[in-house]
C-alpha cells in the first residue's frame, strides 16, 4: 500500500518541527504523600502536566530498559525496521544499576509503537516499498507525538517492548494464529507477540466443568482481568432454575452461579490489580430467570441498607438492655429481670419494637447473668467498597438485558410474553410484558442497573450473521460482535483537527486511514488469551476506530451540543471516519485478501455496507432494517463540505468492498476513551458534551489554577463578540482575581476602614487560594495585632469563631456576594454581561455550572447526538445518560424507547443518587420552603450551609425531660487539631469530675464566618444536650457517616483517617475518646481501657505484692481525676511509672467481663486478669508534627468541575468523572472499565 506523508517531511526527522521539553511528572494522595514521581520527563511542548503524568506513570515501561542496545540484522526487513536488544558486552562495562532502567521520553513510546506496528506491517506485506514504510513510521510517531489520536491502553503497555528493548518473558497461555502459515499457535513468548485488545467477548455452554463452560468460564475471564482487560458475556444458554438436569435432578438456576462469577471477579481485584474487574452480564427478555435479574442489584442494595439499619439498630438496643442492667442500684439478681427493673423491661420493649430477635435479648440477659457488661455487635455503612456491598452479590459488573422489538411490541399491546425453558424450549411461564418492562424501569431508576442492548438493531446491521447471532457485548457496549471475539480500540482527537477556523477533513481522512491500517497490523501481530478468541480474531479481523472531543469542538466551533447543527456536523464526522475506514478495508483485501468469513457473509456485509450508505445520502429504501435509522442532516449541515467528503468515503467503501471484499467484518466503535483521553488533553471523551466551563489545570509539582475552558473564547469569537466583551464574559466566569476594583469592598473601601499596603498586599496574596472571600479576612491573615490595635476589635471577639470581620467593617451580605463573584467568578456564563440569551445553548455542559447556573443538557440531548452518530458506526456507542435525581420511572422508560425508536444500539442510564452508597443532601431536610429550593437549585456550597443549620435545628428542639447538670467552673478537656479534606478543625472539650464529656466547641480556623457561625452554634446544641442528659451515644448514632463537604483525608488524628464529614470526624473522635467505640478508629487506640483491661501474658501470676480491692482502684482513680478521659481515649497510657503499692490478700477488681471479638469476627466473653497490687502515676509525652495541609477549598473546586465525591481507587483523589459506562481518574488516569 502506497503511505502519502501529511505531517512529516522526507528526508527529515519525524519530530523536527516539534519541540520537547523536560518537566517532572508527580502525583500525590490528598495527605501530601507522593505516589509517583520522576523528575526528568521528556514530553512534547505543549503537552498539560495532566498528560505528561499520565504517559509517565501509566506507560512508561519502569524497568527492564537496556542502556545499551544493538540492532538485530534480519533478511528483508529494511534497516531502520530492525529490532533491538541488549547490547551484552557494552552492558558490561556500566555499573551493575545502571545497566537497565526504565523510559524517560516520551519519545521512546512513541517509537517503540510506531516502530513495531511498521515492523510487523512491514513482515506482513502491508506496505509497498520501504519508503511507504519510512513514510508510516514517521507519520505515526508524529500523530502520536501532536495528541491527534492514540491506542487503547494495552498497546502502550505491551507493544514494542520485545521489537524496541529485546524484553521478553515465558509464555502466559496465550495463543495466536500465525500469519505466514495461518496455523493456530500456543505462544512461546510473552512479549514477541503482544497483547494489544482491551475488549473481549466469551461465550459460555450450558456446561459445568468441561471446556467453554460456567467453571473454565471463570478461568478464562480471570486471565483477561489479570492482564487489565475486560469481558462480556450473554449467560442466557444457562438452563433456568428447576429445569432438569441430565442426572435426574433440578438445576439451581442462572443467578447462583451468577453470583459465583462475581465473586470470581470481586477477588481478582482485590487479588492484585488496581481496579475492579471490569465484566459485563446480559440476559436474554425471555429467560425464565429473568425477572430475578432485573431486580439482582435492587434486591441486593436492600440488603446493604438492611444490614446498615439493622447493625446499627442491633448494637445499640443490645447495649441498651446492657445499661439497664448496670445503672439498677438494687440486689444483682433482680437487675437482670424484667419483672423487677422497670429500666430493662423497657429496654427490651424497645428492642422488640426494633425487631431485635427474641435469641438476642435473651443472649444479653445470659451475658448479663454471667457478668458482662456490654456486647460489641459490628456496624456498617454505605460506603461503596464497604464491608456491607463486599457481603452481597452483583457489584462486580455491569448488567444489560437483551431486549427484542417483538417484546417491545407485546409492552405497547400489553400483551403477555412467554419465559422459554433452555433445554427444549417450552414455555416455563408466562408473564405480562408491560410488567416485565416496568421492572426493568424501576431497577434502572432505583440503582442504575441493567442497561438496555436492543438485539434486533444490533444484528440488523451485523455484517456476518451466516455465523451465529451477536448477543453479546464488552462491559462499556461499545463493542457488538460474535461471541469469542476481541477488538482494540484506538480514538483520535477531533479538536486536534480544527485550526480554529476550518476542520481540516483532508487530515482527518489520511489519520482515519493511517489508523485503520494500524488497527489491522495489530490484529495480525497479537496474541490472545484462548485459542477460540485466537481463531475467531483472525477469521473476523474487527477494529474499534472511533474518536474523541466531539464536545470540545462543537462548544470552539460556536454550536451547541444540543442542536441541529451540533448533531448534523457529528454525524458527518462519524459518517467520514467509518466511510475511510471501510474503504481502506476494502484497500488491504485488494493486496491482502478479504477475513476469513467474509465469503460466506458476502451479501449481508454488502447489505449493511449499502444501508450505511444510504443514510449517509440522506436516502430511505433501507434493506432488512427494523428502526429507520436517523439520515445525515445535510441541510443543518454546518460545513457543505464534509456531507460531500462523507457521502464520497461511503461511495468508495462500497465500490471497493464489491470488488475486492473487506478485510474487516467491523471497522469502527465510540469508546469511552478514560485514561488516553487524558493523555491527548481532550477537553471532552468519547462523544461526551463538556462538563464544566471552568477547568482546574494541574501545575508541575502539585497544585492547580482556575482558567477559562479554552472552548469558550474560541466559541465566543466564533458568535462574533469583541476582544474587549470576551474579556469581561471570561472574568464573569473565572474572577479577575484581585479586590482592587470590586464592587462595595475594593481597595478604596479598604483604606477607608484603616488597612495600609502590607494588609491590602496580604488580602490579595492569600485570595489565590480562596474559595470565599470571608476566608480571608481574618487575624490569622490580617495578623491579631492590626485587628485589635487598628481595626479596634477586642481579642475576644477574634477568638469568637462565629466572628464575621467583613460584617463588623460594615458590609452587607449583598456586597460580599457582588465582590465574590467580581473577584472568584461565577464558574458559569449565564447571566454574564453582553452574552445573548440565545447563545447561552453553546455553552450548555452535562452538568450545572458554578454557584449561578441552572442550565445543563437533557436527557434528550444525550440520546439525539447518539443517534446522529449511531446510523455511522459499524458497532456501537458507549455513554451513560446523567438524569436528575427529580426523574421519574416513566421517564427512565421514555429514554429507553426513545433509544431504540432513534435506531441505537444500547443504552444505560444513570439517575443522580440512584446508588444507596450517593445518599442525598436533602435527607435531612424537612418541611422547610427555603431548605428545599436550595437543595434543589442551589451551589455546593448554599447545600453544606443548609444541612449544617439542619443537624443544628434538630439538636435544639430536642427535648429533655431532666434538671441541668452544669460543668465545674475549673475543669478538664482536651484539644485535638485535625485537617479535614484541607480544612483546619480544632476540637475543645470539657469534663464533669467523673470524666464524662460535658460540652464541646468547635473551631473551624480560616473558614468563613457562616460555616464557623453554624458549627459553632452547633457545638452550643451539642453542649446543652449532654448536659440535660441526651447520651454521646445518641449524637454518635446521629451525626457518624453523615456525608457533606468538607470531608476526606484526616490528618493529624492518629486513629482517623477519613472522614465523609466535618461532623462525622468529630463524633468519630468523640465516640473513641469517651465511648471507647474503637470500632469507629480506622487505627486503634493503643493502651489498656480504663473499663476493658482485657488479658495479659502474665495472667494468673502474682505481680508483686497483693493489695486489697481499695488500694488496687485507688491508683486508677487518682488517674482519672488528674487527667482528661478524652484525652486518654479512656486508656491507660503506655508509659507508666509502676509504684511499689501496699499488701493485702489479692482479689480481682470486679467479676464484671466485657465481650471481645474473637479471630474470626464472632463475639466471645473476655475474661479480665486479676489486677496486681499496683498505683500507678501517668508520665505522658505530647509532640506537634506541622502538617500540610491542602488548599482549604481544592476538594470544592474540585466537585465543582463535575466529580463525582469519591475517591479514587488507586491514588485517593476525589478526582472521578462519568466515563461512559466507567468512571475515569483525573488525577491519575486509572479507569474502572477496559479503555
Amino acid at each position: 500500500m502506497k503511505i502519502e506523508r501529511k505531517f512529516t517531511t522526507e528526508g527529515k526527522d519525524a519530530y523536527a518541527a516539534l519541540a520537547f521539553t523536560t518537566t517532572v511528572s508527580e502525583i500525590r494522595n490528598p495527605d501530601g504523600k507522593i505516589v509517583f514521581r520522576n523528575d526528568q520527563v521528556e514530553v512534547p511542548q505543549g503537552w498539560s502536566q495532566v498528560a505528561s503524568d499520565v504517559i509517565a506513570q501509566k506507560y512508561f515501561r519502569k524497568a527492564g530498559v537496556p542502556a545499551r542496545l544493538k540492532k538485530v540484522s534480519e533478511k528483508g526487513v529494511p534497516e531502520f525496521l530492525w529490532r533491538s536488544v541488549p547490547d551484552e558486552k557494552a552492558l558490561a562495562e556500566l555499573p551493575e544499576d545502571e545497566r537497565f532502567t526504565g523510559e524517560t521520553s516520551a519519545k521512546q513510546v512513541f517509537d517503540r509503537l510506531a516502530g513495531a506496528w511498521a515492523y510487523w506491517g512491514w513482515k506482513g506485506g502491508y506496505f509497498s516499498t520501504e519508503a511507504d514504510a519510512q513514510a508510516y513510521f514517521d507519520e505515526m510517531r508524529v500523530m502520536l507525538a501532536r495528541q491527534m489520536a492514540a491506542p487503547n491502553s494495552p498497546q502502550w503497555f505491551n507493544t514494542g517492548l520485545h521489537w524496541a528493548y529485546g524484553i521478553d518473558g515465558p509464555s502466559q497461555g496465550h495463543f495466536y494464529v500465525d500469519p505466514f502459515t495461518h496455523k493456530l499457535v500456543k505462544s512461546k513468548s510473552s512479549y514477541e507477540h503482544p497483547q494489544p485488545h482491551a475488549c473481549f467477548i466469551q461465550s459460555v455452554s450450558d456446561d459445568l466443568v468441561n471446556e467453554g463452560g460456567i467453571m473454565d468460564l471463570w478461568v478464562r475471564e480471570a486471565r483477561l482481568f489479570k492482564y487489565g482487560s475486560g469481558t462480556g458475556t450473554n449467560f442466557s444458554s444457562l438452563r433456568a432454575e428447576g429445569e432438569k438436569l441430565s442426572g435426574g435432578g433440578k438445576s439451581s438456576g442462572l443467578m447462583g452461579f451468577l453470583k459465583i462469577g462475581d465473586r470470581a471477579a470481586g477477588a481478582i481485584k482485590s487479588g492484585g490489580t488496581t481496579r475492579r474487574a471490569a465484566k459485563m452480564v446480559i440476559i436474554d427478555m425471555d429467560h425464565p430467570d429473568i425477572e430475578d435479574f432485573i431486580n439482582w442489584k435492587v434486591i441486593e442494595e436492600q440488603k446493604v441498607a438492611s444490614l446498615v439499619a439493622g447493625s446499627k439498630a442491633h448494637e445499640a438496643r443490645l447495649n441498651e438492655i446492657f445499661d439497664a442492667i448496670r445503672t439498677w442500684d438494687g440486689s444483682s439478681e433482680d437487675a437482670v429481670d424484667p419483672a423487677k427493673n422497670p429500666t430493662l423491661k423497657a429496654a427490651i420493649r424497645s428492642a422488640k419494637k426494633a425487631m431485635i430477635p427474641d435469641t438476642y435479648t435473651n443472649r444479653v440477659l445470659q451475658y448479663a447473668r454471667q457478668g458482662y457488661t456490654s456486647i460489641e455487635f459490628p456496624t456498617y455503612d454505605t460506603d461503596w467498597d464497604s464491608e456491607a456491598y463486599v457481603s452481597v452479590s452483583g457489584q462486580n459488573s455491569n448488567n444489560s438485558v437483551r431486549v427484542t422489538d417483538a417484546f417491545l411490541k407485546a409492552v405497547k399491546e400489553d400483551a403477555p410474553w412467554e419465559l422459554l425453558q433452555r433445554t427444549d424450549g417450552k414455555v416455563a411461564k408466562t408473564v405480562s410484558a408491560r410488567e416485565l418492562w416496568d421492572q426493568v424501569g424501576h431497577a434502572a431508576w432505583a440503582c442504575a442497573d441493567p442497561g438496555i442492548q436492543f438485539h434486533d438493531t444490533v444484528n440488523a446491521w451485523h455484517t456476518c450473521p451466516e455465523d451465529g447471532a451477536i448477543r453479546g457485548s464488552n462491559p462499556c457496549s461499545e463493542y457488538m460482535f460474535l461471541d469469542d471475539t476481541a477488538c482494540n480500540l484506538a480514538s483520535m482527537n477531533l479538536l486536534k483537527f480544527f485550526d480554529g477556523q476550518k476542520f481540516d477533513a483532508e487530515a482527518y481522512i489520511h489519520a482515519s486511514r493511517l489508523w485503520t491500517i494500524t488497527l489491522e497490523i495489530s490484529v495480525m501481530m497479537a496474541q490472545f488469551p484462548s485459542k477460540e478468541i485466537a481463531q475467531r480474531s483472525y477469521d473476523y479481523r474487527t477494529l474499534g476506530l472511533g474518536y474523541a472531543n466531539i464536545g470540545g469542538l462543537l462548544m470552539n466551533m460556536g454550536f451547541g451540543y444540543d442542536s441541529d447543527e451540533g448533531r448534523a456536523l457529528a454525524g458527518a464526522l462519524t459518517a467520514i471516519m467509518t466511510g475511510v475506514s471501510y474503504a481502506t478495508s476494502a484497500e488491504m483485501a485488494a493486496e491482502l485478501g478479504a477475513f476469513p468469513g467474509y465469503a460466506r457473509n458476502r451479501q449481508h456485509m454488502l447489505r449493511v455496507i449499502r444501508n450505511h450508505r444510504r443514510a449517509a445520502h440522506g436516502l430511505t429504501d433501507f434493506e432488512d432494517v427494523n428502526v429507520t435509522p436517523v439520515l445525515l442532516d445535510a441541510a443543518n449541515c454546518p460545513d457543505a463540505s464534509l456531507v460531500a467528503l462523507a457521502r464520497s468515503a461511503w461511495d468508495e467503501a462500497l465500490a471497493l468492498g464489491e470488488q475486492h471484499g473487506y478485510r474487516n467484518a467491523q471497522a469502527t466503535v465510540i469508546a469511552p476513551t478514560g485514561t488516553i483521553g487524558l493523555v491527548m488533553d481532550c477537553d471532552t471523551t468519547g462523544i461526551e458534551p463538556d462538563f464544566a466551563l471552568v477547568k482546574f489545570k494541574k501545575l508541575a509539582g502539585g497544585g492547580y489554577f482556575k482558567i477559562i475552558n479554552q472552548s469558550v473564547p474560541a466559541a465566543l469569537t466564533k458568535l462574533g463578540y469583541k476582544p474587549s466583551q470576551i474579556e469581561e464574559i471570561v472574568a464573569y466566569a473565572v474572577g479577575h482575581g484581585t479586590i482592587g476594583q470590586a464592587p462595595g469592598i475594593n481597595h478604596t473601601a479598604l483604606i477607608g476602614h484603616g488597612f495600609g499596603p502590607a494588609e491590602i498586599k496580604k488580602v490579595e496574596t492569600a485570595l489565590a487560594t480562596a474559595f470565599d472571600i470571608r476566608f480571608v479576612f481574618n487575624q490569622w491573615t490580617l495578623g491579631e495585632e492590626f485587628c485589635r490595635e487598628t481595626l479596634g476589635i477586642p481579642q475576644a471577639k477574634l477568638n469568637d469563631p462565629s466572628f464575621d470581620l467583613l460584617k463588623h467593617l460594615g458590609f452587607t451580605k449583598a456586597q460580599v456576594e457582588a465582590a465574590n463573584d467580581h473577584v472568584l467568578g461565577t464558574m458559569t456564563l449565564e447571566g454574564a454581561p453582553h452574552l445573548k440569551p440565545e447563545h447561552y445553548a453553546v455553552f450548555d455542559c452535562a452538568n450545572a455550572c458554578g454557584k449561578k447556573g441552572k442550565r445543563y443538557l437533557s436527557v434528550d440531548s444525550h440520546i439525539r447526538m447518539m443517534a446522529a452518530a449511531q446510523s455511522f458506526i459499524s458497532g456501537a456507542i458507549s455513554k451513560t445518560i446523567n438524569m436528575p435525581n427529580s426523574a421519574t420511572i416513566d421517564e427512565t422508560l421514555a429514554a429507553y424507547e426513545l433509544s431504540w425508536s432513534l435506531g441505537i444500539k444500547a443504552n444505560a442510564l444513570y439517575r443522580d443518587g440512584s446508588k444507596l452508597s450517593q445518599p442525598l443532601a436533602s435527607a435531612l431536610i424537612e418541611d422547610d420552603e427555603e431548605a428545599e429550593e436550595i437543595l434543589a437549585n442551589g451551589s455546593l456550597q448554599e447545600k453544606a450551609a443548609v444541612i449544617a443549620e439542619k443537624i443544628v435545628e434538630k439538636v435544639i428542639v430536642k427535648e429533655i425531660a431532666r434538671g441541668r447538670e452544669k460543668l465545674p467552673e475549673r475543669r478538664k478537656g482536651y484539644t485535638q487539631k485535625a485537617i479535614v479534606g484541607g480544612h483546619k478543625v480544632y476540637l475543645r472539650t470539657g469534663e464533669y469530675g467523673d470524666g464524662r464529656l460535658g460540652e464541646i466547641f468547635i473551631d473551624m480556623h480560616k473558614e468563613g464566618a457562616g460555616f464557623r457561625a453554624m458549627m459553632n452554634n452547633f457545638a452550643i446544641a451539642v453542649s446543652v444536650g449532654l448536659q440535660y442528659g441526651v447520651p454521646l451515644e445518641e449524637f454518635v448514632d446521629a451525626f457518624t457517616f453523615t456525608r457533606f463537604e468538607p470531608a476526606g483525608m484526616v490528618q493529624g488524628n492518629e486513629a482517623i483517617k477519613n472522614a465523609t464529614s466535618i461532623l462525622d470526624y468529630i463524633f468519630r473522635e468523640l465516640a473513641i475518646s469517651y465511648l471507647d467505640r474503637t470500632d469507629l478508629a480506622h487505627v486503634k487506640p493503643s493502651g489498656a481501657s480504663f473499663d476493658d483491661l482485657g488479658s495479659g501474658d502474665k495472667e494468673g501470676q502474682k505481680n508483686v505484692s497483693p493489695v486489697s480491692d481499695d488500694a488496687a482502684s485507688r491508683g486508677l482513680e487518682v488517674l482519672r481525676q488528674i487527667s482528661s478521659t478524652g484525652y486518654l481515649r479512656k486508656r491507660l497510657p503506655q508509659e507508666l511509672v509502676v509504684l511499689q503499692g501496699g499488701s493485702s490478700s489479692v482479689s480481682a477488681v470486679s467479676s464484671v467481663q466485657p465481650l471481645a471479638r474473637t479471630a474470626d469476627g464472632t463475639m466471645a466473653p473476655q475474661p479480665i486478669p486479676p489486677l496486681g497490687g499496683v498505683s500507678i502515676a501517668a508520665r505522658t509525652e505530647t509532640s506537634v508534627e506541622a502538617v500540610s495541609a491542602m488548599g482549604m477549598d481544592a476538594r470544592t473546586k474540585a466537585r465543582m468541575q463535575g466529580y463525582e465525591g469519591d475517591p479514587c481507587g488507586e491514588c485517593g483523589n476525589y478526582t472521578l468523572v462519568r466515563n461512559g459506562t466507567c468512571m475515569k481518574c483525573n488525577t491519575c488516569g486509572s479507569t474502572s472499565g477496559c479503555s
